[in-house]
């Protein structure tokens, strides 16, 4: 049996709605487990006294890659059949850089405010409704930005495809960079570990 199953017609629409809920429920339960529901522990990343949140997640895309990597090899999963979103590469530097200082201002994500609010926090809530205030703000203005909206197309590209490599050296490079990061990170955390409040 090969993945993805949706692709190969194992399930449905309604099926996959579901599993995609029962997954969101399961990533949000192991997010609080961490400690991903208290802005705290996500805004000390930018002090850099606590990398939890770096390593866990470098972590997470990490073994992901590594798992379906070998799972392709093995024939259990088609890498060409997974779906990927199209690049338009300034207009998502931009809103990463605008989600990257909403996320340094207001010590959350759109995931971990999820979590932060369906476990009660006050401050996680208010982030949630800036969320959905910026959804429909945005939808009010994209006839106006629809055309930079889809400037610099690339199409579904991976690293691999991009640098014309095989994705066995990129894991290997992630890999390392995963190594270097975790030992940067760790050193970090030590050097400025005077800025971790008593």
């Amino acid at each position: 049996m090969s993945a993805p199953f949706y692709k190969y017609g194992l399930f449905g629409d309604e099926i996959s709605l579901v599993m995609a809920f029962l997954i969101g429920i399961g990533f949000g339960f192991f997010l609080e487990r961490a400690g991903f529901g208290n802005a705290r522990k996500l805004a000390a990343q930018f002090y850099l006294y606590d990398m939890t949140v770096f390593k866990v997640m470098f972590t997470a895309i990490v073994t992901a890659m590594i798992g379906l990597y070998y799972l392709s090899v093995l024939g259990f999963v088609d890498l060409s059949l997974v779906y990927l979103s199209p690049t338009f590469l300034l207009p998502q530097v931009i809103g990463g850089l605008i989600l990257g200082v909403g996320f340094a201002v207001g010590g959350y994500c759109p995931g971990t405010s999820a979590v932060s609010a369906a476990t009660g926090r006050l401050d996680g809530m208010v982030f949630l409704l800036g969320i959905v205030a910026g959804i429909f703000f945005f939808g009010e203005v994209f006839p106006a930005i629809e055309s930079f909206y889809t400037t610099t197309p690339m199409g579904s590209v991976t690293l691999p495809q991009l640098f014309g490599v095989s994705y066995g050296l990129i894991l290997f490079l992630v890999v390392l960079m995963a190594l270097g990061g975790f030992l940067l990170a760790s050193w970090a955390e030590k050097k400025f570990a005077h800025l971790r409040p008593e």
